[in-house]
């Protein structure tokens, strides 16, 4: 291993996991396998997670090093892009994401407690718990459009003496509101993979049941990856604008 290699990949283990994604978003494809949180948990460094989670940093490691810096590959890197750009993006992607599936996963959910409920109890749980995030989500997103987002595109912007009329405070207090409900939804998706025992089916699930499971987990993805370019992206822009600004 070249010196340059070997610095490389020890500069990792100091690392947080929200930072590496942002620099190369291909590997939260590993953290997933690994079931290490970079959305939420991103601002813990990469020695920290494997050592809570007992897995070999080496092996992370490796792999990360093994993505490349192909520009083909890269080709998503959303820590490059603009703010008003990325905003864009996760409006007309994940929020839109949530708007069109979340709906009809709370149909499937109440459905599969109504036939199967009673042999598996912990399917109310699910149904309760998504009913409460997506109530949750409609609120969140419904602030990040038409108050937040302007703001942060403002902000991004302005110039120096456009900066006093911003109402910064108001800007750091939304950031701070916008995390804390980002640790509400990432709670509660992690509850329901936990009940569902990470979405493994019954001998006796009918097609609803899988169909229901399946929206679930695809929608714990969109949700992580969602928050991943907020807290890991979005949000570190606006707090070094905050910082620029005074």
């Amino acid at each position: 291993m070249s010196e340059s290699q070997d610095v490389f990949e020890q500069s990792l283990l100091s690392e947080t996991i929200g930072s590496i994604v942002a620099d190369d978003y291909r590997a939260a494809n590993i953290f997933d396998r690994y079931r290490i949180d970079f959305c939420c948990g991103g601002n813990v460094p990469l020695a920290e997670a494997c050592r809570n989670q007992g897995i070999d940093p080496d092996l992370i490691i490796k792999e990360i090093a093994a993505l490349g810096k192909s520009m083909a590959d890269r080709g998503k890197n959303h820590g490059q892009w603009p703010l008003p750009l990325l905003i864009d993006y996760i409006v007309n992607i994940h929020h839109v994401y949530i708007n069109e599936h979340g709906p009809q996963l709370l149909v499937h959910t109440q459905k599969i407690v109504e036939v199967h409920g009673e042999r598996h109890p912990e399917l109310k749980q699910i149904a309760t718990i998504f009913k409460g995030l997506m109530d949750d989500l409609k609120k969140h997103l419904r602030d990040e459009e038409e108050r937040f987002f302007p703001a942060f595109k403002n902000l991004y912007g302005a110039q120096k003496d456009e900066i006093a009329s911003l109402k910064l405070n108001d800007v750091r207090t939304g950031l701070a509101r916008l995390r804390s409900e980002h640790e509400t939804a990432g709670d509660a998706i992690h509850a329901i993979r936990r009940l569902s025992g990470d979405f493994l089916l019954p001998g006796d699930a009918c097609n609803t049941y899988a169909v229901a499971y399946q929206g679930l987990e695809a929608f714990e993805k969109d949700l992580h990856q969602h928050v991943h370019l907020e807290n890991n992206i979005v949000f570190p822009k606006v707090d070094q604008f905050l910082k620029d600004s005074g």
